[in-house]
């Protein structure tokens, strides 16, 4: 293909911002064009989008309310923007070149222009599945370690709960803890995850929370001596049933909350008093801020991949025009594993 021909360009435009659950019509797939040349008179490149990566995190960028966020809103009317597996089709920049594979912020379309690119990483490591780079070796994957480790100054032998577990995070700061040596539990939507958990992963227990009248129960049930870790994604009642269950200098890595993403009004917590009785540390935290640590976790990461010592499942939509269910389908629990979306195969 030659470089700076006009090529069409499917994409997914965002409609307008939303109140409560997405839905796929928030969405909207059309076919612009786009010449494959960076612009010149400024560092920019232009990539064939090859995988896109659905996060709970992109529900915050579809209202425009004065929640105070991480991320600006996205704009009604464009393309919808997050991370992603890329190849550089054109550039002006002389990091990146014709044919690197990179990963980073993109947009939902075949090709895309970035010009934002103090975020952008090049994949030097190919003999992975190249997919990996929106999870396991991409922001999922710095997230668990950065919580797991920086945040929560992990020890062998400490008892460990995970909310969300069978997501791309939670699937791996589980097998991290259990790499440590931790006792490790924990909670999913469906039967099918708690099995993952168990069986894939090495989690020690797993529960479906749907199942459960009384989390507080469930949690005493698992952690008769209380709980030294929480790594929490979902907030609300779970937040509320791990704190009484916390032990005393116990720790709380604050990643997500997917259970409040939803909510015109959010939920209140009870337990917080815990937090001074029982000495409880808890930090919110955002990979970014983590970032100048990515080669050091890649070199971690990639062994344990090597090894067999880390399992990682994907659930993988096939072609542009499944990414809005793909991104709808995070927040009923329908994706098993890391959710990724295939435009190209390369």
């Amino acid at each position: 293909m030659a470089n700076g021909q006009e090529v069409s360009n499917k994409q997914v435009l965002f409609k307008d911002y939303i109140v409560g659950f997405p839905k796929e019509s928030d969405m909207v797939l059309s076919t612009g064009t786009i010449r494959l040349k960076a612009p010149e008179g400024s560092e920019a490149i232009v990539v064939k989008n090859l995988y896109l990566s659905c996060d709970p995190y992109m529900r915050a960028r579809m209202t425009n309310s004065d929640r105070p966020s991480y991320f600006p809103p996205f704009t009604p009317g464009s393309a919808i923007t997050g991370l992603g597996v890329a190849k550089v089709v054109d550039s002006t920049c002389p990091k990146f070149k014709e044919g690197d594979l990179v990963w980073g912020m993109t947009a939902w379309e075949e090709y895309s222009v970035i010009t934002m690119l103090d975020s952008l990483f090049k994949i030097e490591n190919t003999d992975v599945p190249l997919s990996y780079y929106t999870g396991i070796l991409g922001m999922p994957g710095m997230t668990a370690y950065a919580g797991f480790y920086e945040v929560c100054s992990p020890k062998k032998g400490e008892t460990v709960f995970i909310s969300a577990a069978a997501g791309a995070v939670g699937q791996l700061v589980g097998q991290f803890a259990k790499l440590l040596g931790c006792f490790v539990v924990g909670s999913a939507g469906s039967k099918e995850k708690v099995d993952l958990l168990k069986n894939k992963f090495g989690f020690d227990e797993a529960f479906n929370y749907k199942e459960e009248n009384d989390l507080d129960a469930a949690l005493r049930r698992y952690f008769p001596e209380g709980i030294d870790i929480y790594f929490e994604n979902v907030g609300g009642k779970m937040l509320d049933a791990v704190l009484l269950n916390m032990k005393v200098r116990g720790r709380i890595a604050v990643c997500g909350m997917i259970s409040q993403y939803n909510l015109e009004k959010l939920e209140g917590v009870q337990n917080l008093f815990c937090v001074i009785s029982k000495q409880i540390r808890m930090e919110g935290f955002v990979v970014f801020s983590y970032y100048h640590l990515y080669n050091k976790f890649l070199d971690f990461i990639i062994a344990f991949i090597k090894e067999g010592k880390v399992a990682y499942v994907e659930d993988t939509a096939e072609g542009l025009d499944k990414a809005p269910g793909a991104l709808v389908g995070l927040f009923s629990g329908r994706n098993v594993g890391k959710q990724v979306v295939v435009v190209a195969r390369e």
